[in-house]
């Protein structure tokens, strides 16, 4: 369970982070991709911050957030000088793909029909698990 706390930081910390990495894309002349980050949640003893983006196009993803894992020490250190007056220690960033728009669809494909296993009974071999 989240205090009010956690989720307060990490609502702060979200709305820098976008801030940042939008800024960098726009700095560095990028077209043609969004950035955006989906949440961020806090540990209790407000160490690390676990960040969730939402990247499109979804093919540059993985190079993208291994870009951004490179670079995570420059944000940190963006990120500290943005909130120094309401936070005394900036927490560790952990950056993660945020596949949860992906989920959603496919929840939608198989309720509307798209991917019915009644009708095409193979679907319900790949869905087992191993």
């Amino acid at each position: 369970m989240e205090t009010n706390r956690q989720r307060k930081i990490g609502n702060v910390l979200q709305k820098d982070l976008v801030d940042i990495l939008q800024g960098e894309i726009r700095k560095n002349g990028i077209s043609n991709l969004i950035i955006s980050v989906s949440k961020v949640s806090v540990t209790t003893d407000l160490s690390i911050a676990k960040v969730y983006l939402s990247i499109f196009p979804q093919e540059k993803a993985k190079e993208l957030l291994e870009a951004i894992k490179s670079n995570t020490p420059l944000i940190k250190h963006d990120l500290a000088q943005r909130v120094k007056l309401q936070l005394r220690k900036v927490p560790n960033l952990v950056f993660y793909i945020d596949d949860s728009l992906d989920y959603i669809e496919k929840i939608d494909n198989a309720l509307s029909g798209v991917e019915n296993p009644i009708e095409n009974p193979e679907l319900l071999i790949k869905r087992k698990k191993s």
